[in-house]
């Protein structure tokens, strides 16, 4: 495919799913190169723009940060990637991933506490905010 399709920019959001601000928003930290225009000022897109839009749509799906994402495609762009490369960038993601998880298996264990100490009556005495508002180092702290 080639940048030669000449799709609009609302063309461009509809065959990939993404809004076209966010489009507008990845051209402006280039993430997407500046589009062509047509002689009536129109931006032009074709086959390329949707492939590149997919490849960051589909890292972004998977939780990579805009700066993770462009390194992958200052890889993918400057042909200078191996397979290796490529799956240990992949693996230290996991590994964030994983990190994530834990952090969220524990902060679902405090507020599970703290919901099963409140008894949820009519009472303006509420065990949660209490302990939320405790502060750091307070007994629902996680960090």
């Amino acid at each position: 495919m080639t940048r030669s399709m000449g799709l609009t920019r609302g063309k461009l959001a509809a065959a990939t799913g993404c809004h076209i601000e966010t489009i507008r928003y990845y051209e402006k930290i280039a993430l997407l190169p500046q589009p062509k225009r047509a002689a009536n000022g129109y931006r032009i897109y074709g086959g390329d723009d949707i492939k590149r839009l997919g490849f960051i749509r589909k890292l972004r799906a998977l939780g990579f940060t805009l700066d993770e994402t462009r390194g992958l495609l200052t890889l993918v762009d400057g042909h200078d990637y191996t397979c290796g490369d490529v799956r240990a960038i992949a693996v230290a993601h996991i590994d964030n991933i994983r990190a994530k998880i834990d952090d969220l298996r524990k902060m679902e264990t405090t507020l599970g506490e703290m919901a099963n100490a409140c008894s949820g009556g009519d009472v303006p005495d509420c065990p949660i905010i209490d302990d939320l508002y405790s502060g750091p180092g307070g007994p629902g702290d996680t960090a």
